[in-house]
């Protein structure tokens, strides 16, 4: 029921989607009933997002849609007259609804959709970036850690002073391939490597020409020059034709090989029969050169350097060097920027197993904390801790804090205090976290880490209580549930409920507006004879004798006590309804083709018996749709009680300005 509460939810309001845009005093009312007010913006983005590309706010159409919003709008005040609203289970049920939209809702709107937009933005451009890296160990003693910071803001303070970040990149920085050219990395393109994100953040946030303030890696210590910005490359496919240097060998060999190679090419050679007879890289020789698509810092600088100046698929390269040898590359395609409602779905699922998402999840936290106030009641904990022993840590462990338990562990704000028997049930849910402490941490430190990470539980769920006042959008959903499910409710007993349950209405509406609407066609009864033997001399005895007699005489011949050889089944069926009684000549005592049984290793066939003229249906024969069409006059009957009970005022004004 509540899945078909949910579908037929979605067919009578049109839409499940919030409000984009919260009510302000420049939002006019566009309708009212009684003392219920509708805003225009209401209006607008509901019937915007029901028609689609067909909002063409034009006056039929809005009157039309408009007529639609009023009677739901009625609909959803009588079912509060009817107090359908104050039912536990609807209660209920609504409850369910927003605990399963604010579970995401709050995580969405504070951390996923901002760092999706801060990543889609980021990949427009690539940056070439240098660092000073001072290495430091994760898990870095305080001692080692308090040295390599001396050092790194040493040289932060040589920068400071003028001297050049060339300079100072050989004098300080620990990353050797990069010490003597300047620290310089090249270009790169979000999304950085997990635990680089303030790498990357740093990088596309300093100035050109500018250093970045000390951040801390997963290497350690880094002071970051961003260098260059160029629209983002994207990525490339091409081939390739290499001849390798051999250490130690003249490489003019190398080169005369691969100038005869491009002559062969300027000749009008083809460089997929060329790249799969000369070319040295085995792996993509056989397929043409072949190496696929590509982005920035996948490949030597030359070699990128040289692909990404192809303006045009099937454009080859002059040959060039590499460390590998000398090549000559053809640009395929050239993958362009995905629309950005694609590009980010594709980077939904990167942001979320990168680094970034715990970093910006703890930050939301942390602010939460921070705007709500939290009073963590320590000497409470403590005296909870005391009354534990080692059982806390296995799954056997059970609630124990007796008359402790509806003392305040927490306080959220002025008003929220939460009792340790709160505490008792997170420590319960969460048994497989409260016995992985153990390999970690003593009793003490093992329940301050979990209360820890309680009151971050207890951050999230207070702030989403808060929803509703924070973001008008959720408000807004909720109100449509809400609205949804009253309606619901309202017509399922008003109009659906009672078109299947009021016998004596029904039955009147049939003779009194649809005794006449529904209509036999011309039918036939037919008899299904089936013989269970492969016998084909009594399967046309059968025939002969059914041929000329009804058909319980057929059973009595060829039946005995012991064994039924023969048995039918009679049917009537409405012509064009049927494709085998179809084909049949349409008159009493025609008999239908034999079909073999294999199944039964037998044999069948139909007969039929009488053709019935044209009647109408009975009301038992038509139940199906008229109770249909009484559920429509009541449906009716029901809005026409509405305009009757209910002033409806429409502001012609606001309607007007709705018109293009």
């Amino acid at each position: 029921m509540k899945h078909l509460r949910i579908a037929l939810f979605g067919l009578i309001i049109l839409s499940q989607l919030a409000i984009l845009q919260g009510q302000t005093s420049t939002d006019p009312i566009l309708f009212s009933v009684e003392d219920d007010q509708i805003p225009l913006s209401e209006f607008v983005y509901i019937y915007s997002k029901t028609n689609g590309l067909k909002a063409d706010f034009g006056r039929p159409s809005l009157a039309e849609y408009l007529d639609l919003y009023k009677k739901f709008k009625m609909k959803v005040r009588r079912a509060r007259e009817m107090k359908l609203d104050t039912i536990p289970s609807l209660k209920t049920e609504l409850a369910g609804y927003r605990k399963q939209l604010a579970s995401n809702y709050l995580i969405d709107k504070e951390v996923t959709n901002q760092l999706i937009q801060e990543a889609y933005d980021r990949i427009q451009e690539d940056v070439r970036v240098s660092h000073i890296l001072v290495k430091l160990n994760e898990s870095a003693s305080p001692e080692d850690t308090v040295i390599a910071r001396k050092k790194i803001v040493e040289a932060q303070k040589m920068l400071a002073s003028g001297k050049s970040f060339l300079e100072v990149a050989k004098l300080f920085s620990e990353d050797e391939s990069t010490a003597n050219n300047g620290g310089d990395l090249g270009f790169f393109t979000a999304l950085f490597p997990s635990g680089f994100y303030a790498m990357e953040t740093a990088a596309y946030k300093t100035p050109i020409g500018k250093v970045s303030d000390i951040i801390r890696t997963k290497l350690g210590y880094h002071l970051v020059r961003t260098t260059e910005r160029r629209p983002a490359r994207g990525e490339i496919e091409v081939a390739h034709i290499l001849v390798k240097k051999i250490q130690g060998d003249n490489s003019a060999d190398a080169r005369t090989k691969i100038d005869s190679i491009y002559y062969a090419l300027k000749k009008g050679g083809d460089f997929d029969a060329l790249a799969r007879e000369f070319s040295e890289d085995k792996l993509s020789a056989a397929k043409g050169g072949n190496i696929g698509f590509f982005g920035i810092n996948r490949y030597e600088s030359a070699f990128e350097e040289a692909a990404f100046g192809l303006f045009a698929d099937g454009d080859y390269t002059k040959p060039f060097e590499t460390s590998s040898g000398y090549h000559i590359v053809k640009r395929i395609s050239k993958r362009g920027q995905d629309a950005e409602d694609l590009a980010k779905r594709r980077l939904e699922p990167l942001v979320k197993r990168d680094q970034r998402f715990e970093l910006a999840k703890t930050s939301m936290i942390a602010k939460i904390k921070s705007d709500i106030g939290v009073e963590e009641k320590n000497d409470v904990l403590i005296r909870y801790t005391q009354m534990q022993n080692d059982s806390f840590f296995t799954f056997l462990w059970r609630p124990q804090a007796g008359k402790l338990a509806s003392k305040t562990i927490l306080k959220l704000g002025k008003n929220k205090e939460i009792p340790v028997s709160a505490f008792e049930d997170y420590l319960l849910k969460n048994a497989g976290k409260r016995v992985n402490q153990k390999r970690t941490n003593d009793l003490v430190s093992g329940i301050r880490a979990l209360y820890d990470e309680f009151i971050q539980d207890e951050c999230i769920k207070f702030e989403e209580s808060q929803l509703e006042d924070k973001y008008p959008d959720f408000k807004a959903l909720m109100r449509e549930y809400q609205e949804g499910i009253l309606l619901f409710e309202a017509t399922k007993r008003i109009v659906w409920d009672r078109a299947g349950q009021d016998s004596i209405g029904l039955e009147a509406f049939f003779n009194k507006e649809a005794r006449n609407k529904y209509q036999w066609g011309e039918r036939a009864r037919v008899t299904y004879y089936s013989v269970k033997s492969g016998d084909t001399k009594l399967l046309e005895e059968v025939r002969d004798y059914a041929d000329n007699q009804p058909s319980d005489k057929v059973l009595n011949k060829f039946n005995s006590k012991d064994e039924a050889i023969v048995s039918t089944r009679e049917f009537i069926y409405e012509h064009g309804k049927n494709p085998a009684i179809d084909e049949m000549v349409w008159k009493p005592g025609t008999l239908s083709y034999n079909e073999e049984d294999k199944r039964n290793k037998g044999w069948n066939f139909m007969k039929i018996e009488e053709i019935l003229p044209p009647a109408p249906k009975t009301l038992d024969e038509a139940r199906g749709y008229v109770i249909a069409d009484y559920q429509d006059k009541l449906e009716k009957d029901w809005i026409q009680e509405l305009k009757e009970r209910y002033n409806v005022k429409v502001n012609q004004q606001v309607f007007e300005s709705l018109i293009k």
